[in-house]
């Protein structure tokens, strides 16, 4: 995988502020083992002694040496246990003062075995996605907020369905998505009209894929194509360059959420780079959720047969059914 180094520095910066809390949190427990256990802070100073007398010890290599290493181990022995027993007798738990790491692999470095660990990738994921994720703009999207009485308790009289149980099972589909996501996982097609609750769904689920450490790239249909053609006509400029990073963010993160497909102005150069997204993620493995308020009548007639056979053919989809909530909760 490659990385930006912007995102990367982001991203080491994070581990760096997780090593330093780390490091407080060993200083509290220190300091309240020492106020409870004054002999602490003694043995300790003499362990660090005796680490320093054996490197002298083996520096120097004298006639005795085993001896004197088999005498010097055995002290550092004793005061071992002597220190377990005293934080052990003043109620602390096995392990209070051992230090702390939160990845076992890297030991907090963000290397292992010559390359990125992946506690960094996950940081790094986090911080893609926040520099893609635009529409995650109201921060309180959550699958507990999701509020399924907006949702008609009623059949729909067109389709014979109750809008309110689709939603409770499209709902749990996208919740279990998230918390299940792996590149495995399906590709997504959240279908139906304005207002339906589709960008919300679409962002509670980046939401928890991200938290979970993949990538996300989140974006309107209009805003994520227009890069392709910034990416070609502005190609020499700092705004091609900026748009064709996130083209190559786009067709290589492992969620792509695109949003509102059909909104797009419809020429060629835009149906050109749908099919370059979408194909090129689909070969690849990625994963997608494409949002549109398009019926598959309308999807096969405003796009190529390339791409609506894709869209229809390697989606599933998930039926939006109800009210336009947003004229709703306007009392329109």
């Amino acid at each position: 995988m490659s990385y930006d180094g912007k995102l990367l520095a982001r991203a080491r910066g994070e581990l760096d502020n997780i090593r330093t809390k780390n490091r407080e949190e060993m200083q509290r427990r220190y300091a309240a083992a020492c106020g409870k256990i004054p002999e602490l802070a003694g043995i300790d100073r003499e362990l660090r002694a005796q680490m320093a007398k054996l490197v002298r010890l083996t520096i120097g290599k004298g006639p005795d040496l085993k001896e004197q290493l088999d005498e010097l181990r055995g002290q550092n022995l004793d005061l071992q246990m002597r220190r377990a027993e005293l934080l052990t007798g003043a109620g602390f738990a096995p392990g209070y003062l051992d230090e702390i790491i939160s990845c076992p692999l890297c030991r907090d470095t963000g290397l292992y075995q010559g390359g990125v660990c992946r506690c960094l990738d996950r940081l790094y994921n986090r911080e893609l996605t926040k520099e893609l994720g635009t529409l995650m703009r109201r921060g309180d999207e959550s699958f507990e907020r999701f509020d399924l009485s907006l949702y008609p308790a009623e059949p729909d009289p067109a389709t014979g369905r109750v809008p309110r149980e689709i939603m409770r099972m499209v709902s749990e589909a996208c919740r279990r998505y998230a918390e299940n996501f792996s590149d495995t996982s399906r590709n997504l097609l959240f279908q139906g009209g304005t207002g339906l609750g589709k960008t919300y769904l679409s962002a509670c689920i980046a939401r928890v894929v991200a938290e979970r450490g993949f990538s996300v790239c989140y974006d309107t249909a209009s805003a994520a194509l227009d890069n392709y053609e910034k990416a070609k006509f502005n190609r020499d400029t700092e705004e091609g360059e900026a748009a064709a990073v996130r083209i190559r963010r786009m067709e290589s993160c492992d969620l792509m959420i695109l949003d509102d497909l059909g909104t797009e102005m419809p020429t060629p150069m835009a149906q050109s780079a749908l099919y370059t997204l979408v194909n090129s993620r689909l070969v690849n493995g990625k994963k997608t959720i494409v949002s549109t308020n398009l019926t598959n009548e309308e999807l096969t007639r405003r796009y190529t047969p390339q791409i609506a056979s894709r869209i229809l053919g390697e989606f599933q989809c998930l039926p939006f059914l109800g009210t336009d909530i947003r004229r709703l909760r306007r009392g329109v």
